[in-house]
């Protein structure tokens, strides 16, 4: 996200700086804000409006999916489209406020340079990932949905470029297929793919189907959009367009691509922003508190200051959270000694008097200020201040940390999607 969200603002920033450096060369020094002021337009307010618009049309053309697209040439392609709009845009806007003595080379400069640093600047970015994945860095996990040739083939071709950095874990298997040719694991079942999700790292989904299983890739689709996953479709077995997928050859393959975790970037990017300004103000604002509990508990209960958990966040992936210890040091290996006072019956453990709380711990608890260090986790993007990335509150799981608190370690597991042999349908 927070690459997205730079990108955003390099483009809007490159856009601007163009227009200004191009009405500069093309009026020449000390004529160029006459010109423009001339014509009774403010230069500093066309640039930013440029620029603006610039970025509403690169994210319009889906250019902030930034692994929607395997080739360079396809993104060159949809940064052509873009310009398109621009041009529409901005021609449309000069006929309607009447300002038709606009200099034909400054527009003809301007929507030929702007691709172009937009496209180097792409090309620079490519080239930078390609080189740390190929050492290893930036790896994204992909499942292959069937176990037939083409699945076989395609996982082949896709672990062959180490650019895309892509590693294949493995395949699910569905009813309907060709006898099994894949060379790499079966992790499960079509019917369990809701928990594989959860059970498991996965970024991407390529859905390899034959003719006779293909009623299995609208439900699995729509799966994997609500989980946020990308997802890849070599061959669409349905033989039409997929709505919202961008395509490109690979390989001697047409492949359809839809990154569903990028088709909100507006909001994703206000989303991070809030994020960002929230934690900052958050750490600054309360940092003599977070200080003063840290040297309080220093004192008073002796090291560490902090717990720390591993916990799941987006895509399976762990992370560390932060928080101010409330417990003794050593709650986890005394947990027998209070298993009678457990007041749940699941995994989760509570107590209302647990003797393992210190007295600190139980005034923190009860203002909330050990959840404080948290704020680094949001800062970092590892949690958010704004909630779910997909709008909706989601119940968890309960399981019990170290430090004696029911914690979610990963996200719900939505209903296993039920499979009908025709018809398809997630139920």
């Amino acid at each position: 996200m927070a690459l997205r969200l730079g990108l955003m603002l390099a483009d809007g920033a490159s856009a601007t700086i163009v227009f200004l450096l191009v009405s500069l060369v093309r009026f020449g020094d000390g004529q160029w804000l006459a010109i423009w002021q001339g014509f009774g337009v403010d230069i500093r307010l066309a640039a930013v409006l440029f620029g603006i618009g610039w970025v509403v049309a690169l994210w319009y053309h889906g250019l902030y999916r930034l692994r929607a697209r395997w080739r360079l040439q396809t993104e060159a392609l949809d940064i052509l489209r873009a310009t398109i709009v621009v041009v529409a845009l901005a021609l449309s806007a000069l006929f309607v406020l009447k300002q038709v003595d606009v200099s034909r080379l400054f527009l003809l400069t301007l929507f030929v340079v702007q691709p172009l640093v937009a496209f180097a600047g792409r090309a620079t970015l490519r080239a930078g990932f390609g080189r740390l994945r190929r050492r290893g860095y930036n790896v994204r996990f992909m499942l292959v949905v069937g176990s037939g040739r083409l699945a076989q083939d395609f996982a082949d071709r896709v672990e062959r470029r180490g650019v895309l950095g892509i590693r294949v874990i493995g395949h699910v298997s569905v009813p309907g297929e060709s006898p099994r040719v894949v060379t790499r694991p079966i992790v499960g079942v079509v019917d369990d793919i809701a928990t594989i999700f959860h059970s498991i790292i996965v970024d991407e989904v390529a859905v390899c189907l034959e003719h006779g299983s293909a009623a299995y890739l609208e439900p699995v689709i729509r799966l994997a959009a609500d989980e946020g996953k990308t997802v890849r479709v070599p061959i669409d077995p349905l033989g039409g367009a997929l709505a919202g997928a961008s395509e490109e050859e690979f390989e001697g393959m047409v492949i359809r691509s839809l990154a569903h975790d990028g088709q909100r970037e507006l909001g994703f990017a206000v989303k991070r922003l809030i994020d960002l300004g929230g934690a900052m103000i958050g750490l600054v604002l309360l940092s003599p508190l977070l200080l003063g509990v840290a040297v309080w508990m220093r004192l008073g209960d002796g090291p560490p200051v902090l717990f720390r958990q591993t916990r799941i966040g987006l895509h399976g992936r762990p992370f560390t959270i932060y928080k101010f210890r409330t417990m003794v040091p050593d709650a986890e290996d005394r947990l027998d000694e209070v298993a009678h006072l457990n007041e749940r019956s699941a995994v989760a453990f509570k107590a209302t008097n647990d003797p393992r709380i210190t007295r600190l711990g139980r005034t923190l608890r009860r203002s909330s200020i050990d959840e404080l260090p948290q704020l680094w986790n949001v800062l970092v993007g590892q949690m958010s201040l704004a909630g779910s990335s997909r709008g909706r509150s989601r119940r968890c799981s309960e399981a019990r940390d170290a430090d004696g608190r029911a914690i979610c370690r990963r996200p719900p597991r939505p209903p296993s999607p039920r499979f009908a042999d025709k018809g398809c349908r997630i139920g």
